[in-house]
């Protein structure tokens, strides 16, 4: 017996991932079927999912924040700093951006 989930998405989005299953051979139904199938699998979703922060240092206190200044305040003193050309340049080679 077969059972039938109706979803309600946006029409963008239902466009846009049709063509996309279908650039990948297949259709949305079947990315449907096998998304839960891995979510048995794995046991839970079949892939990451986290909240993304716009600033890395939003979790961190004040206190914290201030000794991370602190301690590259004491790099710099040191000489231990990158120029940003070379940073972005490191990037560029290692991560291709």
């Amino acid at each position: 017996m077969a059972s039938t989930i109706q979803v309600r998405v946006d029409d963008d989005l239902k466009v846009k991932s049709d063509q996309l299953f279908k650039d990948l051979g297949t259709d949305t139904t079947t990315a449907i079927r096998m998304f839960l199938t891995q979510a048995l699998a794995v046991n839970g979703f079949p892939f990451e999912i986290k909240k993304i922060s716009a600033n890395p240092y939003g979790a961190l206190s004040e206190d914290e924040i201030l000794k991370k200044l602190e301690k590259a305040r004491e790099h710099a003193e040191q000489g231990m700093y990158k120029d940003a050309y070379d940073v972005s340049r490191d990037m560029k080679a290692k991560y291709g951006i």
